[in-house]
């Protein structure tokens, strides 16, 4: 698996990464990637299958230049920024492996993260819900993925130390929630890990075995989808 630690200058350049270095796997059989990055500016990302008006307070957003973007994969609506650090994981698909299919995909990751964050936090950490990691019924991570042909996208997101008052602010309560959640309002159900970024990202190079960076990034390719694709909903 090659590493790619980098984060653009724009978030549709952060989101479209992610996709091209997918359709690339999925076309070219290219290695497997960990790659992290952590925005310095806020926005909203959608769920592919989720509705701004359901899911933002989009006149907040739009009143304090918080954009809102739609990703490639599924999952909930999520407010990022500066305290968050993103993981994304491109891999093979393959009925001999663990990613086989969707659930046996969220097991063997999800799982994976669990046990690298226990040994990191020195604490129990749950599995919730299908994607989400907590502790004491906190969240502090949700991740979704994206599968194609060959290859599959799961990224996801460590809360570390964002401002959880702008999330209450800026989402509204999500249409779908899971059980464990019980109601609570954004501010009672998510925790940051207070934790630096540089720590989380050991304990998972060394969870996925990372050992090389990654060549040949296409920067065209990323710029393109981003002009094209990716642009502010509001």
């Amino acid at each position: 698996m090659k590493l790619l630690d980098l984060t653009f200058a724009s978030p549709a350049q952060n989101l479209s990464c992610d996709e091209t270095l997918l359709d690339i796997c999925d076309h070219d059989d290219a290695h497997e990637i960990l790659r992290f990055w952590s925005p310095a500016s806020h926005f909203v990302v959608l769920g592919y299958s989720n509705n701004a008006e359901t899911e933002v307070h989009t006149e907040f957003c739009r009143s304090n230049g918080i954009p809102v973007f739609k990703r490639c994969s599924g999952g909930g609506t999520v407010l990022q920024g500066p305290g968050c650090l993103n993981y994304s994981l491109i891999l093979a698909l393959g009925n001999s492996r663990p990613t086989r299919s969707i659930s046996s995909t969220n097991d063997f990751i999800m799982d994976t993260h669990r046990k690298a964050l226990k040994k990191l936090l020195g604490t129990e950490v749950a599995v919730k819900g299908d994607t989400d990691l907590a502790v004491r019924e906190l969240k502090f991570s949700g991740n979704s993925q994206r599968r194609k042909r060959k290859a599959l996208l799961f990224h996801g997101t460590f809360l570390l130390d964002l401002d959880l008052s702008l999330v209450a602010r800026s989402l509204k309560m999500p249409s779908r929630q899971p059980a464990y959640r019980d109601g609570r309002g954004h501010e009672a159900f998510l925790m940051n890990l207070k934790r630096p970024a540089s720590a989380l990202k050991e304990a998972l190079k060394e969870a996925w075995d990372v050992k090389k960076a990654l060549e040949n990034i296409p920067f065209e390719k990323i710029d393109a989808l981003a002009t094209n694709h990716y642009n502010n909903m509001l």
